[in-house]
């Protein structure tokens, strides 16, 4: 019910049928409604909602992300050093995001600016050339998920930050080590990102593959330019 209420944008209801529950509610409750304040963008409630997290859990580094994550999209950058300084305060270390697939019984492992691979400069032309692809398609990069500040580097720096997502990364190779129209299946230990979301659509309608990605929330099948989810995650 929390998760309907937040999905229809009434993140006020939810978080009164939270308050009300005739038992304690635990970490699930709190944690859709802070999914969703990030898709909604309600700050004030995010706070409150990770707040009730940390007192549950104090180690989890989800809410400290989320949090952090918030503040980047409204430019808060005061807040996100303090969030991050008390993730450091705390040894609180957030998970490296990877990504990987199996291939011909192996398994392919992709994290965000490593070049350990030995097809890195495949991919990355690769995904030169596709990004190119799907912005005539009409991809917009979506640079608040490179996650720096704006007088940090340019857009270029921040545009080539994102193209090496783990995801992106993954199922480039999938892409190029496959043959065409097979199916691409990517798993990631970490939720997929709002870029990296909207870019897979776009690679799905112009490569015309199948491509599913489980990030740590569910499953994701791009296809034609649309995903299961709805654009909800």
């Amino acid at each position: 019910m929390i998760d309907l209420l937040s999905r229809a944008g009434k993140l006020g209801e939810a978080k009164r049928l939270i308050e009300t529950m005739p038992f304690t509610p635990g970490m699930a409750a709190w944690a859709t409604l802070l999914g969703a304040c990030r898709k909604h963008g309600k700050m004030e409630l995010a706070e409150i909602a990770a707040n009730e997290l940390l007192q549950l859990e104090p180690t989890n580094a989800t809410p400290y992300v989320v949090l952090a994550n918030m503040y980047t999209d409204f430019g808060k950058w005061e807040d996100v050093a303090r969030v991050r300084k008390l993730m450091r305060d705390r040894g609180i270390k957030k998970l490296p995001g990877c990504s990987w697939l199996e291939l011909h019984n192996r398994v392919h492992v992709f994290v965000a600016e490593d070049n350990s691979h030995p097809m890195m400069k495949e991919i990355h032309d690769y995904l030169d050339w596709m990004v190119l692809k799907i912005k005539h398609a009409g991809y917009v990069p979506d640079l608040r998920f490179a996650l720096v500040k704006g007088d940090e580097t340019g857009e270029g720096e921040k545009e080539t930050r994102l193209r090496h997502h783990s995801e992106k990364l993954a199922v480039a190779f999938g892409l190029l080590s496959t043959t065409d129209g097979a199916p691409i299946v990517v798993m990631k230990n970490l939720r997929i990102c709002g870029d990296c979301h909207n870019a897979m659509k776009y690679i799905s309608q112009i490569s015309c593959r199948k491509i599913t990605v489980r990030d740590a929330n569910r499953f994701h099948c791009f296809e034609r330019g649309n995903c299961s989810c709805g654009d909800y995650w």
